[in-house]
């Protein structure tokens, strides 16, 4: 449901009383810009900062991936199984990544590449992989924006959602918007398309960081949670990296049902523990078989 000005109003004033206009004034949302330009998706980012702003303050800041330095991922494994403080290259990846950290809300924005993301967004998630072994943004709200000519827009904020999502991001918001570099203006009833679900997209998100409480998961975040937890406890020091930091969240405990503390829909549940003995049971197998062929 989306709510309107009036109801946003509301919320504001009544956050306001409670909670102090400080705290609203804290929020803090960050942009990582995938365009290798201040082009479409800019804009549209721009666009969605001015209808937030207009409604609470917030402070708002971009990563231009352009602009940042982000080598490219060599395939090492040292961030794997060692851990990403290990990791030989000297970039701002850790610098990015408190970034997030320190952030509300994060806005992943790509135009749409070849039916995918944009290079330096692909380099952004490649070097940051680490973090689908060690997922870490559970207090953060996500919105996911694109934009392309034509087609692939519904294929890159599937790709968005499945990253975001396993990286602990609340994904409040996703919108893919019409536009084009080099044919000139668009038709009238697109920009009118183009505005109406960039202020959906705009107020779902405000919505939730002033909600600020944490959506319950849907069946695929249980089932992410349950077969990261397999290899995280099964491999041991075989993946001493992930099994410690799974370890020291507690997520290994007997009984845990998530990530963090929030109601937990049964039958996703109950399929995600399910899915977890099938991985325990496949890994304990494979662990067998590469035993006894080492002896």
């Amino acid at each position: 449901m989306v709510m309107g000005i009036g109801t946003f109003r509301g919320l504001h004033l009544f956050q306001r009383f409670f909670t102090g206009y400080d705290q609203v004034m804290s929020m803090k949302v960050l942009v990582i810009m995938g365009s290798p330009r201040k082009g479409n998706t800019y804009r549209a980012a721009e666009r969605i900062r001015e209808i937030i702003q207009e409604k609470v303050p917030v402070e708002w800041e971009y990563v231009m991936l352009k602009e940042a330095h982000l080598e490219d991922c060599r395939g090492c494994y040292q961030c794997f199984e060692r851990g990403e403080e290990y990791f030989m290259l000297k970039d701002e990846a850790s610098l990015i990544e408190q970034k997030m950290k320190e952030a509300d809300g994060v806005i992943f924005a790509t135009p749409v590449y070849g039916f995918q993301v944009s290079y330096l967004m692909k380099l952004f998630i490649d070097r940051h992989g680490y973090i689908f072994h060690r997922p870490r943004f559970f207090r953060q709200k996500a919105l996911l924006l694109t934009s392309a000519g034509a087609v692939g827009r519904k294929d890159v904020l599937k790709y968005l959602t499945l990253v975001a999502s396993i990286w602990g991001f609340d994904v409040a918001a996703k919108v893919g918007i019409r536009s084009h570099a080099t044919f000139g203006p668009l038709p009238p009833y697109v920009i009118q398309e183009n505005e109406k679900k960039l202020r959906r997209a705009a107020d779902d998100f405000l919505a939730a960081l002033i909600r600020g409480t944490r959506s319950r998961p849907n069946l695929f975040d249980v089932l992410a949670f349950h077969i990261g937890r397999a290899p995280s406890d099964e491999l041991g020091e075989r993946a001493l990296a992930d099994h410690q930091y799974w370890t020291d969240q507690g997520w290994l405990e007997k009984g845990r049902r998530y990530y963090v503390d929030v109601p937990v829909n049964p039958l996703y549940h109950a399929l995600g523990v399910l899915a977890e003995w099938f991985m325990r049971r496949q890994i304990r197998r494979d662990l067998e078989a590469v035993s006894g062929i080492s002896t």
